[in-house]
């Protein structure tokens, strides 16, 4: 199946320039084109066509992988009451009951709220199989890091950093898997400003795992 992703501005995440009005081609998983949304559609006339506010661009990494899925846990919304809503950690962790289950439940939700923020990947070794697994079963990647990042760990992986330096990679060739996020700003001056929780969209190898409700 062929899918249009169209946005206000493309961002390619490398030397290309930036397409006002752009778009990429999906086939399956794969992506197949990326430019104007004109040209992609007089091209590929029976594609569907996906219209997103904002700025198309490639998906990010997130570099505290470890200590936002292995040193935090995330409530269940039924627990909301006792836990509240925001990841658990230190002393108030330790005194949680943490069986694997419950950290590869933990995990789950955490890379909901990942994808949520236009997460494609993490950095950081992950050393709790429950946790591993859920990572790698949601279609992000685990990426090699060299040194704890400095900074307070963050679901926003924009949070003190440029869109280059969160970027996993630019927007690919034809061919290779398309991945990708939508940030509901104008520009990237906007995106750095906002943050990554404007993300309405993010895109896993052609799979759409993310849509803001």
């Amino acid at each position: 199946m062929l899918t249009i992703h169209a946005a206000d501005l493309l961002i390619t995440g490398d030397s290309r320039p930036s397409v006002p009005g752009g778009a990429v081609l999906v086939r399956g998983r794969e992506l197949a084109a990326l430019g104007p949304f004109e040209e992609l559609a007089a091209a590929c006339p029976t594609a569907r066509v996906r219209r997103w506010p904002g700025l198309l661009a490639p998906g990010l990494c997130n570099p505290y992988g470890p200590e936002l899925l292995e040193q935090a846990y995330h409530p269940d919304p039924r627990e909301a009451d006792e836990l509240g809503t925001e990841p658990v950690t230190g002393g108030a962790l330790a005194a949680l009951a943490m069986a694997d289950a419950r950290w590869g439940a933990s995990a789950r939700r955490g890379v909901q709220r990942m994808l949520a923020h236009g997460t494609v990947a993490v950095a950081g070794t992950l050393r709790r199989t429950a946790v591993a697994d859920a990572v790698a079963r949601a279609g992000l990647t685990e990426e090699q890091r060299f040194a704890p990042p400095e900074g307070t760990p963050s679901l926003d992986p924009l949070a003190g950093r440029t869109l280059a330096e969160a970027t996993l990679l630019p927007l690919p060739p034809e061919g290779v898997d398309a991945t990708f996020a939508v940030f509901d700003v104008p520009d990237e001056a906007a995106l750095a400003a906002r943050g990554a929780a404007t993300c309405v969209a993010t895109v896993l190898a052609g799979r759409l795992v993310y849509r803001r409700r």
